[in-house]
C-alpha cells in the first residue's frame, strides 16, 4: 500500500515517516519525501536519528529517482545531510560496498552537473563524505 504524506513539520513526524519507508524499503516514496522536504531543514528534521539504514535509503532513493530529474536538489540534500548530527558516525560505519553506492551518486552528480553547483563544490562535498 502506498504511503501518503505531506512535508513533515517536525522531527517526530519525519522520523515516523522515515521509519515506515525504511521498514518497507520504499525508495520511490522516500524520493518523494526528499523531493517535498526543504534540504535546509534536514538536520533539524533528522534530529539525532540519522542511522546507517536511513542514510542508505536516502542515497539509494536520490540515486534511483531524483538525480536524473533534479541534480541540484540531490546536491543540496547531500550537503545538508552532511551537517546532520551523527553524520560522521554513520559515515565511519559504512561498508566498502555502501561507500561505493555513495560514490556512484557523486559520479552521477558530476555527469548531470548543472548551474546549481560547480564541480569544485562537488569535489569539496566529496571530501566531506571521505570519498
Amino acid at each position: 500500500e502506498k504511503l501518503c504524506f505531506s512535508e513533515p513539520s517536525n522531527a517526530y513526524d519525519f522520523s515516523q515517516i522515515i521509519n515506515a519507508l525504511n521498514t518497507n524499503k520504499d525508495k520511490a516514496a522516500c524520493a518523494e519525501l526528499l523531493t517535498i522536504t526543504d534540504p535546509k531543514k534536514l538536520p533539524v528534521l533528522l534530529s539525532n536519528k540519522l542511522e546507517g539504514e536511513i542514510f542508505l535509503i536516502f542515497i539509494q532513493s536520490l540515486e534511483g529517482y531524483v538525480v536524473g530529474k533534479d541534480p541540484g536538489l540531490v546536491y543540496q540534500h547531500l550537503l545538508y545531510l552532511s551537517k546532520s548530527k551523527r553524520f560522521k558516525v554513520v559515515l565511519a560505519l559504512l561498508s566498502k560496498n555502501e561507500k561505493e553506492q555513495v560514490q556512484q551518486l557523486f559520479d552521477l552528480l558530476s555527469e548531470n552537473q548543472n548551474n546549481q553547483y560547480s564541480l569544485e563544490d562537488l569535489e569539496s562535498l566529496k571530501n566531506v563524505y571521505e570519498l
